[in-house]
C-alpha cells in the first residue's frame, strides 16, 4: 500500500479566546482550555500541527510562541493546550497564572502534514514538550494500529495515560531536567527496542540537540528509511525561542 504525506494550507488569522478551565493533568504539565466564537472555522488536520501564542512581552510589545492543539472541539468551539512546566518563559508564566475568563490570542495553523494511515506501525520519541503532539497522535490512530511511545520525563509521576483504540506500548525513560539536553536516556532505551517487522514511521521531537541524536541513531544507525521519519526541535537548551524541523 503506497505511503504518503500530504500537505494542507490554512488561513491564519488571530483569534481572540478567553481561558474556560485549568487542571494540572501532572505536577508538572497544564492543560488549559480556552473557548471562543472564533474557534468556530478552526482547522487542526496533524496530530503535530502547532499556533502561535500572541503573548504580552515587559517591553510592550509581544512575543510569540508555538504550541500544539493538543485537542479542539468545533461544535463546543474550544481548543486545548497543554504547557510542560520546564522552563521560566513568558508562554509557561501565563499559563501558570491563568485563570477563568483570562484572554488569550492564537494564530494559525497555517499548514498540516497528514501522514497516510498506511503503516505497519509507528515510534513516537520526544521529551515532556513533544507530549501534546504524541498523546494527540495516539488517541487520533485508528483501531488495531502499532504504536510504540518513548518519552523522557522526570519521573513516574510525569506519566501519562491515553485513552486509544491503538495497540499502544507505552515506554517511559526518566531523567532529571538538568538532563534534558542529554538523549543518553532516550538512547538507552532506543538500543533496546527491536522495530517491529513491516513499514514504519518515526516522529520525534523534543529538545534540539536530543532529536538530532535520537534521528541519527535511528536512521543512520538502525536503518530506518528517512522519508518515513520527522525529527523536529521543540526547544534549544540557552535559547529563548527555537522550534523548527531537522534537516541535516
Amino acid at each position: 500500500m503506497k505511503h504518503e504525506i500530504t500537505r494542507h494550507r490554512h488561513e491564519t488569522r488571530r483569534r481572540h479566546l478567553a481561558v474556560r478551565d485549568k487542571t494540572s493533568i501532572t505536577p508538572n504539565m497544564i492543560r488549559i482550555v480556552v473557548e471562543g466564537d472564533d474557534l468556530a472555522d478552526f482547522v487542526s488536520l496533524g496530530a503535530d500541527d502547532h499556533v502561535k501564542l500572541f503573548l504580552p512581552a515587559g517591553d510592550g510589545g509581544e512575543q510569540r510562541r508555538d504550541y500544539t492543539p493538543r485537542a479542539y472541539d468545533r461544535e463546543e468551539r474550544t481548543l486545548t493546550l497543554d504547557f510542560a512546566v520546564h522552563d521560566a518563559g513568558p508562554a509557561t508564566r501565563w499559563a501558570i497564572d491563568a485563570e477563568p475568563g483570562d484572554a488569550l490570542e492564537i494564530g494559525g495553523p497555517r499548514g498540516s502534514a497528514v501522514i497516510s494511515p498506511t503503516f505497519d506501525w509507528w515510534l513516537l520519541v520526544g521529551d515532556e514538550t513533544a507530549l501534546p503532539a504524541i498523546g494527540r497522535r495516539i488517541e487520533e490512530l485508528p483501531e488495531g494500529a502499532h504504536v510504540i511511545s518513548v518519552v523522557a520525563v522526570t519521573g513516574p509521576e510525569e506519566e501519562q495515560h491515553f485513552e486509544t483504540a491503538a495497540r499502544l506500548v507505552p515506554i517511559w525513560a526518566h531523567r532529571p531536567a538538568r538532563s534534558a539536553d542529554d538523549p543518553a536516556a532516550l538512547l538507552a532505551v532506543l538500543r533496546n527496542i527491536a522495530l517491529p517487522e513491516g513499514d514504519g514511521f518515526v516522529w520525534i521531537a523534543g529538545e534540539t540537540t536530543v532529536a538530532r541524536a535520537v534521528r541519527d541513531h535511528l536512521v543512520t544507525e538502525r536503518g530506518h528509511p528517512r522519508e518515513w521519519s520527522k525529527a523536529a526541535g521543540y526547544w534549544r537548551k540557552g535559547e529563548a525561542d527555537s522550534h523548527g524541523r531537522i534537516e541535516d
